[in-house]
């Protein structure tokens, strides 16, 4: 017996040394010391050994054990210690070498000048109201005052889903939805996404941004209407700007009127800018005409308002000088990194 349990202690001792991985130092610890490990195998021997060995047989099993745990525990901290340096080393930073770029992204040109639309028209008291970009036809034109038969609805011009349902051409049907709702006075303006039938050019897309806006209450006049473009004009342009109002035809608007701006550019004296004429057309606006009340529920003899539209892309044009619409919609990063 103790021949055998000290072949077996060196035995466990050389194959312990040559040991690499945690793994096969576990099936090494299990081999020799579990259940049904060598070492207890001996143990189990243990009652065919006489009464007078037995004590000593006990010490040289324990101290065997003892030994081989001694053993499994020191090289189990050489590999631990082995895989943290390793683990460290690959995870080691040189604080010295520069650190990586990160590139964020920003608001698109249309997006900014949307942002600086909707501050001044908050500062003076309206309401941004959004609505559905596929609409009824009723909104779209018949409670507008554009009649079936008018150039506006010709397919050349709409998107039409079905013969009642469209894609909205202008985001006056919002207007129409608020004012159908009977809380006045009103004001607000609704900038979004509009459609139309045109081809895609310089100046011109299929898909577009408008931001109209709407005021109804009692006693306005055509001078508010111009006072407040006109306010609106050196918020966006400069307290510099001039404007000028020329007589224009909107079916829902009477009288209607186009609003030029004086050009930002060369302060009216003329240039590229404004075709050296000094002035930059820049809206559509006029009083809410008696029909489209009557249609949206509105009492005419105690109400009065104003609407007007602008292009959300004209001004983005306009104001950081871009020649081309396309290019707000190409995706081109060396073009969006300017703004």
């Amino acid at each position: 017996m103790k021949e055998k349990l000290e072949e077996l202690r060196q035995r466990a001792l050389e194959k312990i040394k040559s040991i690499e991985e945690l793994d096969a130092l576990n099936e090494l610890r299990i081999a020799y010391l579990g259940k049904k490990g060598e070492l207890t195998q001996i143990l189990k021997a243990m009652k065919d050994v006489s009464d007078e060995e037995r004590p000593k047989i006990g010490q040289m099993v324990n101290e065997t054990r003892k030994i081989i745990e001694e053993n499994l525990n020191q090289i189990k901290d050489k590999l631990n210690k082995r895989i943290r340096d390793e683990k460290i080393a690959s995870e080691t930073i040189d604080v010295t070498l520069p650190a990586k770029t990160v590139s964020l992204g920003h608001l698109h040109p249309n997006t900014i000048a949307l942002v600086e639309i909707e501050k001044i028209f908050i500062a003076m008291g309206y309401e941004v109201v959004e609505g559905p970009e596929i609409e009824y036809d009723e909104y779209n034109f018949t409670k507008l005052n554009i009649p079936a038969n008018h150039p506006a609805k010709d397919e050349q011009d709409t998107f039409y889903i079905n013969k009642d349902i469209v894609l909205r051409t202008q985001t006056s049907p919002v207007q129409a939805r608020v004012m159908e709702t009977g809380k006045v006075p009103i004001r607000m303006i609704s900038p979004g996404r509009v459609f139309r039938s045109d081809e895609v050019d310089a100046t011109h897309s299929p898909s577009f941004h408008q931001v109209e806006g709407l005021v109804i209450d009692k006693n306005i006049t055509f001078s508010d209407l111009k006072g407040t473009l006109a306010e609106f004009a050196k918020r966006l342009f400069g307290e510099d700007t001039k404007v000028k109002f020329r007589p224009h035809h909107f079916p829902f608007t009477e009288p209607s009127a186009e609003m030029d701006v004086s050009c930002f550019k060369c302060k009216g004296k003329g240039c590229r800018m404004c075709k050296s004429s000094g002035w930059i057309e820049i809206l559509g606006c006029g009083m809410v005409h008696p029909h489209v009340f009557d249609m949206c529920g509105v009492d005419k003899s105690v109400y009065q308002g104003f609407a007007f539209g602008v292009g959300l892309e004209r001004i983005a044009l306009l104001k950081y000088e871009i020649d081309d619409m396309r290019l707000l919609y190409e995706n081109d990063i060396r073009f969006l990194k300017q703004f």
